[in-house]
C-alpha cells in the first residue's frame, strides 16, 4: 500500500518466503486498517514506512490513524514493523491482538540518523510471542541511506511508544532500546511485559533512552526503571 488512503485489508492468507520481501507495507498511508490475517514471509510481516531521507522529507506524507489487529504468522524478520524508512512521520498506530512464532523479532521500532521524521504515539497490546531472538527492539541506527545527499545532522524524533500486555517464551534476548544521543527516545512506556527463555534469558539493553516501565520481566534496564516521572504509563 503506497500512498494510500482509507484502505481496509481482511482475511489475508500471505506465504512469501522470498527475502526479502515485506508482506504488507503502508508507506505514505492514511486511515488503513488490516486484520484478521495469517502471514508467512522472508521480511518484516507488516511494517509502516513513509519515504526515505531527503526525498521522504521532501514529500512530506506520513503514515496516520493504522489500526492493525488479529495478525498470526511466523518470519525470520520482525513481525510488526515501523521504519526504518520513516522521513515523512508516522503517527497514530494502534496494534493489537498479535500471535507471533519462531520469530527474529517480535516487535522492531526502527530509525536512523539522517532520517528526519518522527514516530510517536504508537500503541501496541496484546502480543503473543512463541520463540524470538529479540522480544522487542527500538533502535535508532538501522537502515541504509539511498544515496550521499542525505544530511545526517537531521534527526528523527521518537515520542510516546507504548507496549502492553505481552507474553513471550522461548526468547533469547529481552529487548533492545537504543535512541540517538541528540535525540533521546522519550515517553517509552513498557507495561505488563513478560518474556521468558527456554534457560536464562538475556537482560533489557538501553542507552538514550527515557520513560517508564511496569510489571516487566526480565527486569528492565535502568534507563526505564530509575525514571520517576511514570504517569504518562499505566498498566
Amino acid at each position: 500500500m503506497l500512498h494510500s488512503l482509507s484502505k481496509s485489508e481482511q482475511n489475508l492468507c500471505v506465504h512469501k518466503n522470498e527475502v526479502p520481501s515485506a508482506s504488507c507495507t503502508a508507506d505514505s498511508s492514511s486511515n488503513v486498517c488490516i486484520e484478521d490475517s495469517y502471514i508467512s514471509a522472508g521480511d518484516d510481516l507488516i511494517s509502516i514506512k513513509s519515504g526515505w531521507d531527503e526525498y521522504g522529507i521532501a514529500f512530506a506524507r506520513p503514515s496516520s490513524g493504522i489500526t492493525i489487529r488479529r495478525i498470526t504468522g511466523s518470519s525470520p524478520f520482525a513481525g510488526f514493523a515501523v521504519g526504518s524508512e520513516t522521513s515523512g512521520g508516522v503517527e497514530n498506530v494502534f496494534v493489537e491482538h498479535l500471535n507471533f512464532f519462531s520469530m527474529g523479532v517480535g516487535i522492531h521500532i526502527k530509525t536512523n540518523s539522517g532520517r528526519g521524521g518522527f514516530i510517536r504515539n504508537i500503541t501496541i497490546s496484546e502480543v503473543t510471542l512463541n520463540g524470538a531472538r529479540y522480544g522487542l527492539r527500538i533502535a535508532g541506527d538501522v537502515g541504509g541511506h539511498p544515496d550521499t545527499s542525505y544530511n545526517p545532522n537531521v534527526l528523527p524524533v521518537v515520542d510516546s511508544v507504548t507496549i502492553k500486555n505481552v507474553w513471550g517464551q522461548n526468547i533469547r534476548q529481552a529487548g533492545l532500546i537504543r535512541g540517538i544521543r541528540n535525540s533521546v527516545f522519550s515517553r517509552i512506556c513498557l507495561s505488563n511485559v513478560k518474556l521468558y527463555g527456554s534457560a536464562s534469558i538475556g537482560p533489557w539493553k538501553c542507552r538514550d533512552v527515557s520513560g517508564g516501565a511496569l510489571d516487566v520481566q526480565p527486569s528492565p534496564c535502568t534507563e526505564l526503571a530509575s525514571t520517576s516521572e511514570t504517569g504518562f504509563c499505566t498498566t
